[in-house]
């Protein structure tokens, strides 16, 4: 049977491997994001990688805003009768996204970084978990978010990694509720992942290269590290396996 797989945040970066992921598995891919022309792109993209798999279906909306998440997940559930995958990739760090002097002005851009990052990484993984949470398949349903290591280790900026970290026990109290549906729920941790709009070209040489010294693996992550663990935990394999944190950062968390 062919599964559905609602993928937040899914044109770029770690979302799209994701999406690529379960397009090459024959699955259908619903991507979601705010940039339409990016979305598309990201559809065509997969569906030339993959031109066996139904084409993906991008979806445009911010899912920080309540009224497009409700709209989003009624067009969701008009088009499939439930959603066995979702995944939410969507998110990440406000301060390196806001153009230049967006957050220096006291207390109130202090606000503001706080607040954008918890939107973007929280508010927007609840609203789309709540707005799908009776579309969801049961059981057999899978629930991915998609956390950081800077929730352990921090961000160096506070928001970012508290953002992250706020997913956990969002994710555990998630598990325990959906998990008597037979719908589990587990978080992915990525450490330092190369060729993401999150890193893009702003680390220098000196830094990337002491962030994979950090690893056991001595090397950096890619998206296929993350697409292949998320792949993992939505699969039968995975079936008793729900409110964990598994960490894909090569052992970075662990302090090597």
């Amino acid at each position: 049977m062919t599964r559905i797989v609602v993928v937040s945040g899914g044109g770029t970066g770690i979302g799209l491997a994701v999406a690529g992921h379960f397009a090459g598995q024959g699955e259908q891919v619903v991507i979601l994001g705010r940039r339409a022309g990016v979305l598309r792109q990201a559809a065509e993209a997969i569906g030339r990688e993959h031109p066996t798999a139904p084409p993906v279906l991008p979806l445009v909306a911010d899912l920080s805003q309540p009224d497009r998440v409700e709209s989003l997940c009624r067009e969701i559930g008009e088009r499939f009768a439930a959603v066995d995958v979702l995944v939410h990739a969507a998110g990440g760090n406000a301060i390196l996204q806001a153009p230049p002097g967006h957050y220096d002005d006291g207390l109130a851009g202090v606000a503001r970084r706080w607040t954008d990052n918890f939107a973007g990484n929280v508010l927007s993984a609840v609203l789309l978990t709540e707005g799908l949470r009776d579309r969801l398949r049961a059981p057999g349903g899978r629930v991915v978010l998609l956390g950081s290591i800077a929730a352990y280790r921090g961000s160096g900026a506070g928001c970012y990694g508290a953002a992250k970290a706020a997913l956990h026990p969002f994710g555990y109290d998630l598990a325990a509720a959906l998990g008597p549906r037979g719908i589990t729920v587990n978080i992915v941790a990525p450490g330092y992942i190369r060729d993401t709009e999150f890193f893009a070209d702003r680390l220098p040489a000196e830094r990337q290269a002491a962030l994979i010294a950090e690893t056991a693996t001595r090397r950096a992550g890619v998206p296929a590290d993350i697409a292949d663990a998320v792949a993992w935990l939505a699969s039968p394999g995975a079936a008793h396996v729900t409110a964990q944190v598994i960490q894909v950062n090569g052992g970075t968390e662990r302090g090597h």
